[in-house]
């Protein structure tokens, strides 16, 4: 009987492979593990805990490629991005109105056929950051796990807000909100408190920050985390490849971002100069702005951020920062104290329900807005810094990568959106709404209506206002020279294949060529700093592609990232587990309700037989 069942047993055994014909009954290792459950997983590393075997888990650190001290200089970037700076200098100083003419008619064509694209995902931007700052993405580090970050908050936060647009809203504080009160916006009237601070907190706030935060984001996961190259190509390994990434295609991207990042801050500088040769005439230490007190200020300031670069982040830029924060704060503290002070209480609140309450009307606007008028008044104020910041957005994303290593990415994408965009709401509400309270009360800091000039109009309406004009002048230079300082560190690390402390020599160079750009096209005429601008933007425009595709890129990178897997793999687990546990608990019960089932009947039995 025995050697029947056992032959019987012989006869159900499969073996596990006897050629091509039974590889369909052939179960891999993967296969015969992953088809265990919850309950069988657990026990089996309960038993190798119990043996003394133990799962040792190892988190194996990638190979920090932007840490090589070695890195050379690439010039496949270097030598392509002198020669296209070089032609379109040449282009501009021989050929003046022929660059005039392109550069304004290129810029109409510009906002008038894609001003619709700019305006659309200025908020996906947006919304993509908040997304991924409030899901499990969130809990990422822009490093190593037990990595913490290189500075305090106070001096992150200020050198990320110097780096930004410190030097505009030095430009644009008193100046815009009060332009938009006189002159209106579209579908609403002149003369709206709401809608003009509603506007220019729309157009400083969130929406550039989050373009910000987009690179940013891109750049400091791939390197900080990855152990990439710090460079933007090297964020799209996850969408094109790395050999794509490290050919041609990669070093077009850079190529690209360099050259946004020359002529963005020699149009900083140009700006800076001008504010500050205004801001001297204001305090009567000159009696007019000339070409030679530019020449002197571009060289001085260029001098300084150049010493700022080869001191090194750690040191020039942070140290700037620092005191970039500290003198705009006693400045708009004197503001705030010797203004209107009550109005200006009133307008914080009063901007902040303006801002949400007209967000989908300021974020939805394009050109056939209030019955089609609204395309010309786009393609100056909304359309027109959509696209000047993200000509910015290389340098300024990198820098804000570099400075935040060690961050959470819940941390990164929230203070970046959210702390600048506070500080600005403060700003825009003390400068703007000063400026606004006056018009109203019959002393207009308007004057001729040139732009550079309103912010000290509007001081020397204060008391002490001659020494509030040279602290802002002071200001002025120091935000240019932490704007510049960052830009030429940023551009000596892509030039030097991502190496993240670059040669600061190598960065200095970059900062001079900038300077030289500056001095040779914003000098000639009065219209040059409006061409550069208008050339600056349109042959950057196609950076939007780059942004959609690093928002991808991003996505796809961290997917795979070993923070969310494992969170992936908790819920799978702990799921799996749960429907194991109340399908055990089901059987139990269905066990327990038959066995006192049987037990009554067992009872009766033994009664009946009684």
């Amino acid at each position: 009987m025995e050697e029947k069942e056992s032959e019987k047993n012989l006869e159900n055994v499969q073996p596990s492979y006897q050629g091509p014909h039974l590889e369909k009954d052939y179960v891999s290792v993967d296969e015969t593990l992953s088809n265990r459950s919850a309950t069988e997983e657990l026990a089996a590393i309960l038993e190798r805990q119990t043996s003394g075997e133990g799962v040792e888990v190892s988190e194996q650190r990638p190979v920090l490629e932007f840490e090589n001290k070695n890195a050379p200089i690439n010039w496949k970037i270097v030598v392509p991005t002198v020669v296209i700076v070089f032609a379109v200098v040449v282009w501009a100083l021989f050929w003046p109105d022929e660059f005039a003419n392109f550069a304004s008619e290129s810029m109409t064509a510009l906002l008038n056929n894609f001003g619709w694209a700019f305006v659309f995902f200025g908020s996906v931007y947006v919304a993509f950051i908040l997304i991924v700052a409030l899901s499990r993405f969130g809990r990422i580090r822009l490093g190593s796990d037990d990595e913490r970050p290189e500075f305090r908050t106070v001096s992150w936060i200020a050198m990320m807000f110097a780096a930004g647009m410190g030097i505009g809203l030095m430009f644009y504080g008193a100046m815009e909100p009060l332009t938009h009160y006189r002159e209106g916006v579209p579908g609403r009237e002149p003369n709206d408190v709401g809608a003009a601070m509603a506007n220019s907190m729309f157009h400083w706030t969130l929406h550039p920050w989050a373009l910000y935060a987009v690179v940013g984001l891109a750049i400091g996961y791939s390197t900080y985390r990855l152990g990439r190259k710090q460079l933007i190509s090297a964020a799209f390994v996850p969408l094109i490849g790395q050999r794509a990434a490290d050919g041609w295609p990669g070093r077009i991207i850079d190529i690209f971002a360099i050259f946004a990042t020359i002529f963005g801050t020699a149009v900083s500088l140009g700006i800076g100069a001008m504010q500050i040769g205004a801001g001297l005439v204001a305090a009567g230490f000159i009696e007019n702005v000339t070409q030679w007190l530019l020449i002197g200020i571009i060289v001085v300031l260029s001098l300084a951020f150049m010493a700022s670069a080869v001191s090194g982040v750690g040191k020039g830029i942070q140290y700037l920062s620092n005191f970039n924060i500290i003198l705009a704060a006693i400045l708009a503290i004197l503001v705030f104290a010797v203004g209107p002070t009550v109005s200006i209480l009133n307008l914080i609140p009063g901007s902040f329900a303006a801002y949400f309450d007209q967000f989908f009307e300021m974020a939805g606007r394009t050109a056939m807005s209030a019955d089609g008028t609204a395309g010309e008044w786009l393609s100056g104020w909304t359309i027109f810094y959509w696209v000047w910041w993200s000509s910015w957005s290389p340098f300024v994303g990198m820098f804000l990568a570099r400075i935040s290593r060690g961050r959470t990415v819940r941390e990164f994408c929230l203070g970046v959106l959210v702390v600048p965009s506070a500080v600005s709401v403060v700003w825009f509400s003390i400068m703007g709404g000063s400026a606004i309270v006056f018009e109203q009360n019959g002393r207009s800091v308007w004057g001729d209506g040139n732009p550079e000039n309103i912010l000290f109009n509007l001081l020397y309406e204060l008391p002490g206002g001659s020494i509030m004009a040279i602290a802002a002048v002071i200001l002025l230079g120091t935000f240019f020279i932490t704007s510049a300082d960052s830009a030429s560190t940023v551009m000596g690390s892509m030039s030097q294949n991502g190496r993240s402390d670059a040669n600061p020599w190598l960065s200095a160079m970059w900062g001079a060529l900038t300077a030289v750009v500056a001095l040779i096209l914003l000098i000639p005429s009065s219209d040059a700093l409006s061409n550069l601008q208008n050339v600056t933007i349109v042959a950057t425009s196609p950076f939007i592609l780059i942004l959609i595709g690093l928002m991808v890129s991003t996505l796809l990178a961290m997917r795979i990232d070993v923070n969310y897997q494992d969170y992936r793999e908790q819920q799978r687990f702990a799921a799996q587990l749960a429907r194991e546990r109340r399908a055990f608990k089901e059987l139990e019960r269905i066990e327990a309700l038959e066995a006192r089932r049987n037990e009554r009947i067992a009872r009766k039995q033994r009664k009946t037989k009684r």
